[in-house]
């Protein structure tokens, strides 16, 4: 599915799509097209730009191709989900410890669209720290 959300292929075009976007959030995917999570993530996220079209925009962007953000924004997992709003990253309390980034697929749809318009309205507010709708911390059991 990585093939119908459009790619970023240098960190001008990734400051450019943050930097130009007011009203939406800018949903940006890091990570490899070829790696399963990835690939699970960009289906979601594919089924959910529809949908979420008028409050959010989505990005794909290679870490390989791309590094110049691997070392800011600490992106060592194999798939990445941020959120920025103006200019701004917005954090996500997910229960998981790191607001930061999302660093698993979520295959939900449903709850892709409440996350990212959970982000757009607390984002819209001036929050720069949102609660997730779901409790990522029991997701996985050890």
């Amino acid at each position: 599915m990585s093939y119908f959300l459009p790619h970023l292929t240098n960190g001008w075009q990734v400051d450019q799509a943050i930097l130009s976007e007011e009203d939406r959030v800018v949903v940006i995917r890091f990570g490899r097209d070829w790696e399963s999570t990835c690939m699970l993530m960009d289906e979601t996220l594919y089924n959910v730009a529809e949908k979420t079209k008028n409050f959010a925009v989505y990005y794909l962007v290679d870490i390989d191709q791309v590094p110049d953000f691997n070392n800011m924004y600490e992106l060592y997992d194999p798939c990445t989900v941020m959120f920025f709003f103006r200019n701004k990253h917005i954090l996500v309390d997910l229960g998981t410890g790191n607001n930061n980034k999302i660093s698993w697929a979520i295959t939900n749809k449903q709850e892709m669209i409440d996350l990212v318009e959970t982000v757009y309205r607390g984002a819209r507010k001036g929050r720069g720290l949102v609660v997730s709708p779901k409790d990522y911390s029991t997701k996985y059991k050890y």
